[in-house]
């Protein structure tokens, strides 16, 4: 499977680190495979199709009898997931035409549940018909920019085909290293010896050495901070392909990989995810009861660790920056309020450039437009802290203000077990102050 990821994961220390939108771009297959064919790089033939008919004619304009039909979803495991239609497997060989026709109607417009999926699955909207290859030998090959080396580092092994970080535990001599010179590039001569170390031999050396050195410009063409090739591979007949490409794109060159950006599908992803990159907001969901809604990656960061210290588990990484309007506030409680998994939420704001009173105001907003049900602790400090306290206290809204975090942290995970607890037995609790 072709994927491409933008360097940015939805790990959370990588979050605190930037205080901006942090893009997990993710591509499907067949637009990776595009991507490489374009820089000269030998992939298999492959169609996409998105109803059977298109998968009956892609297969036969392919024109040969071996060929592979993949579910194009953004989730691995793939080959071992079930779809909703009574389907087992999204990778299959077909023979004929007719084959990827019935598979086609077997997937398209279904659920595929994988082990990457989650109970709810993935659509499958189109699927990619594939000439079958027979791999002679497999290999491992990836680009990377390492801190250590202070630029691109390739590592490769003849151990390909499988997890690497297994082959690096038990056999780390079948890792090869090879630092790259940025301002040189890589050398013709630094690829063939790459392709002696890890066993090319023939025209296949050359060939390997050629598509080594393309996925370096291609690489550096395209701002990656890294393309992982597994497996890379000598096929029967003695051809180099990339049989399976992982990209890692630096988020912060969006404004001029517009090319790249552009292959995403949002239908892929959390939908509010999505939604809070369009109101440039930081969100992650997480699996927790207590919403978070936070100014600043790092008090966000430590408002989740000391839930975490008081029992509770956070819903969410939620941070609404600096400039936040009382719209985009609004927003942030709609999509920590789309998780029915949320018991309760903690509003933590330190007023420096944002404003206290803005936040107040957005707060008040989607309360009323919400009707918000769950119990809503808020501690505000900082910028106009007294002119948003005095919005909350003449709203008539029941909220539960806090001044002190520590404390703000515990009333919090209690009310969010009242409420767990109340939902559990069909019970609507409705928490006010005494």
């Amino acid at each position: 499977m072709f994927r491409l990821f933008a360097n940015s994961s939805k790990g959370m220390l990588r979050t605190a680190a930037k205080n901006q939108q942090v893009r997990n771009l993710s591509i499907h297959e067949y637009m990776s495979a595009n991507l490489l064919s374009e820089a000269g790089i030998k992939v298999p033939q492959g169609i996409v199709a998105s109803s059977a008919e298109e998968a009956f004619q892609a297969a036969k304009k392919l024109g040969v009898s071996d060929l592979v039909i993949k579910a194009q979803v953004l989730a691995g495991g793939r080959g071992k997931g079930h779809f909703d239609s009574g389907l087992n497997g999204g990778v299959k060989t077909i023979y004929s035409p007719e084959e990827a026709r019935d598979l086609a109607s077997k997937m398209l417009g279904h659920k595929i549940f994988t082990k990457q999926t989650g109970a709810s699955g993935k659509d499958c909207n189109k699927v990619f018909i594939v000439e079958r290859k027979y791999v002679r030998r497999e290999y491992y090959f990836a680009i990377l920019m390492d801190r250590a080396m202070q630029g691109p580092v390739i590592v490769a092994s003849s151990q390909g085909g499988v997890d690497i970080e297994s082959v690096a535990a038990e056999n780390p001599d079948a890792i090869v290293k090879l630092p790259v010179d940025i301002k040189k590039g890589l050398s013709l001569e630094s690829a063939q010896g790459l392709a002696d170390k890890l066993g090319f031999v023939g025209n296949a050396r050359d060939e390997a050495a050629d598509t080594f050195i393309k996925l370096y410009k291609l690489f550096l063409a395209k701002d990656a901070t890294q393309i992982e090739i597994n497996p890379l591979v000598e096929t029967s007949d003695h051809q180099v392909m990339c049989m399976d490409a992982k990209f890692g794109v630096d988020d912060n060159a969006n404004f001029r990989q517009k090319d790249v950006f552009s292959l995403r599908d949002p239908t892929q992803e959390d939908p509010r995810e999505v939604q809070a990159e369009k109101w440039n907001l930081n969100y992650i969901g997480l699996d927790g009861q207590i919403g978070c809604l936070v100014n600043g990656a790092g008090l966000a960061m430590s408002t989740m660790d000391i839930i975490k210290l008081h029992g509770g588990a956070p819903a969410n990484f939620l941070d609404v920056g600096g400039s936040a309007t009382a719209k985009q506030i609004c927003e942030a409680f709609k999509i920590i309020s789309s998780d029915a998994g949320v018991s309760a939420a903690l509003v933590n704001i330190f007023g420096g450039i944002m404003r206290c009173d803005v936040v107040a105001q957005g707060i008040i907003d989607a309360v009323k437009e919400l009707d918000l049900k769950i119990p809503l602790v808020v501690r505000l400090q900082g910028t106009n802290v007294d002119e948003g306290k005095k919005l909350i206290n003449e709203s008539g809204i029941a909220i539960f203000p806090c001044d002190d975090l520590d404390k703000a942290a515990d009333l919090v995970v209690k009310l969010s077990d009242i409420t767990s607890l109340a939902q559990k037995v069909g019970v609507h609790a409705k928490l006010s102050l005494a």
